[in-house]
């Protein structure tokens, strides 16, 4: 597994998959990630979404531009606590000229659905990331 930079590598998040077509981030909840209540702060969800949306699109769109998210809608579908083991996939659902939309889903250990959203991103004409670079 590869750690991410910024602010995934905060929140303890790596790349299990990266292709064009899907990726995979594992995460382990644990206090950094909740809210007062014990539960995860949704906005850990968001964050790791988007994270997976923008890896996926950027590795798609390769070196003809770079991309940047333009909205992240994210649903709570259920609680999750410290110590659950965390897997987020995002997968294509429009791939197009100037924009992108990607499906996100972070299901726990036990597979079931804690949160599910769309990241929409933007092509933009623009060298891209020299981590993306060949």
């Amino acid at each position: 597994m590869n750690e991410m930079p910024g602010l995934d590598t905060t929140l303890g998040v790596s790349a299990s998959e990266v292709t064009a077509d899907k990726v995979v981030l594992t995460w382990t909840v644990g206090k950094r990630h909740l809210q007062p209540y014990g539960i995860v702060h949704g906005g850990a969800y968001c964050t790791v979404h988007e994270s997976a949306a923008s890896i996926a699109g950027q590795t798609w769109l390769g070196d003809k531009g770079i991309i940047v998210g333009v909205n992240n809608n994210t649903d709570f579908l259920r609680q999750a606590g410290e110590g659950d083991q965390m897997t987020t996939t995002a997968l294509p659902i429009h791939r197009g000229r100037k924009q992108q939309l990607w499906r996100i889903e972070t299901v726990r250990q036990d597979g079931k659905i804690v949160a599910i959203g769309q990241v929409r991103l933007q092509n933009l004409d623009a060298p891209p990331p020299a981590e993306f670079s060949q």
